[in-house]
């Protein structure tokens, strides 16, 4: 009994994990690069001094700004519709950009959402006003900008090579370069299939060269 389940699991987990990423928007095709080689973020502070970077990392970027009392719909729409599905990959991360202004505000931000999402897996790195700024406009996201107080509701996708990821083809936007985490449906029904397929890109290319290793 236990060496059939053993085979069901075997044959049945990787249809599985097809069926999930295959369910995504562009189905395997390469999600396009819109930006290469955004500015990385290794040289801004983070609380747990830990050497953050998007090198090697697929990433989930937000400019959340000065007052985070403001945007806690939007983390709470983010943690339901796209992180909590994602968290369990090594490679995957979440990083919110903000200035030194908003750091007193993050512990009581983060202890406060504790009880409807999971902070503890969200990366805050800290820089002035100045550095902040070069981070966002190095994505070179026309059409989007940073408010006052350092805030935009979009979203971005960071690829392991510091390129921006998003759709040059988009029913609504033409070229989409970030998504609104103020929008139940642009997180479910875009920025859900684009990080898949980007996922689904890395775990192909890694299946290949094991393959050709093995050869």
């Amino acid at each position: 009994m236990k060496k059939f389940f053993v085979l069901i699991v075997l044959f049945a987990l990787p249809i599985i994990a097809y069926l999930f990423f295959a369910s995504g928007h562009n189905n395997f095709a390469k999600l396009p690069v819109l930006t290469q080689k955004v500015k990385d973020i290794s040289h801004l502070e983070h609380p747990g001094n830990e050497n953050l970077s998007f090198q090697d990392k697929i990433s989930i970027v937000a400019f959340f700004g000065k007052n985070l009392e403001d945007i806690k719909g939007h983390t709470f729409n983010l943690d339901q519709k796209i992180l909590e599905k994602y968290y369990e990959f090594d490679d995957f991360q979440f990083v919110i950009v903000l200035p030194e202004s908003a750091r007193e505000d993050v512990a009581q931000f983060a202890l406060e959402f504790q009880g409807v999402g999971s902070p503890d897996e969200w990366k805050f790195v800290f820089g002035n006003e100045s550095e902040v700024q070069k981070v966002f406009n190095s994505f070179q996201a026309e059409a989007i900008e940073l408010n006052k107080n350092l805030f935009t509701p979009n979203v971005f996708i960071i690829d392991k090579e510091l390129n921006l990821r998003g759709r040059d083809d988009d029913k609504d936007h033409g070229i989409l370069y970030g998504y609104d985490s103020g929008s139940i449906a642009d997180l479910s029904n875009k920025m859900n299939d684009d990080v898949k397929v980007v996922l689904a890109e890395y775990r192909l290319a890694l299946k290949k060269n094991n393959a050709e290793r093995s050869k």
